[in-house]
């Protein structure tokens, strides 16, 4: 997907829901998108980095986002109804999402690892994914075409040992991928499919590898071909598909 070129158009008139948007991939995505024409709500927990990328997409000259801070840990199924009928009320309409916060507290054997820990993870990773895509469907439905992308992990396709809550959370988010892609494959015009974005020059990654040279890894900038190509209607027809920052796996 290096070698992708899409028009300058590519989401034009489209709005398109990043999560986690507030910096790493989630930055770079939502800014590539805005530049692509897409009207991006920026959704985060930290309100600043929020108002910082919705300053660089302004002073870029891409179409004006919307932000909604929100804090995944906490949020409830009504707070998902209530983004959801916000959505409605301001678009109408849904043609992305991409599910890209997450949270990695630790790396632990599962003999240690702390139950509370685990909730959270699960909360951020797994359960605000689903319940969020869960009410934006009808919205999602209503587009002429929409692509849900879902961000994963290698751990979450081959565990690691250490890796907990994180690995297992990537695993489910995979099943909830597959299982979505499978219902909507017939009976809308949904695309659903996951990326694992690889080694990235991150936050998150500079948790689970302190030792490691940032300077060694690709930035978050460099994965937008891919992150666009599957939200715009180039990649109409693929759906169920498990990609990797070079391309597809299956």
């Amino acid at each position: 997907m290096d070698d992708y070129s899409p028009p300058n158009n590519l989401l034009t008139g489209r709005t398109v829901l990043v999560t986690g948007a507030g910096d790493g991939i989630g930055r770079a995505a939502a800014l590539a998108y805005a530049a692509h024409g897409a009207t991006v709500v920026l959704l985060g927990r930290t309100l600043g980095k929020l108002e910082t990328v919705y300053d660089a997409i302004e002073e870029a000259g891409g179409t004006a986002p919307a932000i909604y801070p929100m804090n995944l840990e906490g949020a409830r199924d009504h707070d998902y109804t209530e983004l959801a009928q916000t959505l409605l009320k301001e678009f109408g309409s849904l043609e992305g999402i991409l599910h890209n916060a997450a949270q990695l507290q630790l790396l632990s054997r599962i003999d240690d690892y702390d139950i509370e820990t685990w909730y959270k993870v699960m909360q951020v990773n797994l359960n605000a994914p689903f319940m969020l895509t869960q009410a934006c469907m009808p919205l999602l439905r209503k587009a002429e075409d929409a692509s849900v992308v879902f961000t994963s992990d290698r751990v979450g396709r081959t565990a690691k040992a250490y890796w907990g809550a994180y690995a297992v959370s990537k695993f489910g988010i995979e099943g909830l991928m597959q299982v979505l892609a499978d219902e909507t494959r017939e009976s809308s015009a949904i695309r659903v499919n996951s990326i694992d974005p690889g080694p990235t020059r991150t936050h998150l990654r500079s948790l689970a590898y302190p030792g490691e040279n940032p300077g060694t890894l690709k930035t978050p900038e460099e994965l937008a071909p891919i992150y666009l190509w599957l939200m715009g209607s180039d990649s109409i027809g693929t759906t169920g598909r498990a990609f990797d920052a070079a391309g597809s796996l299956g």
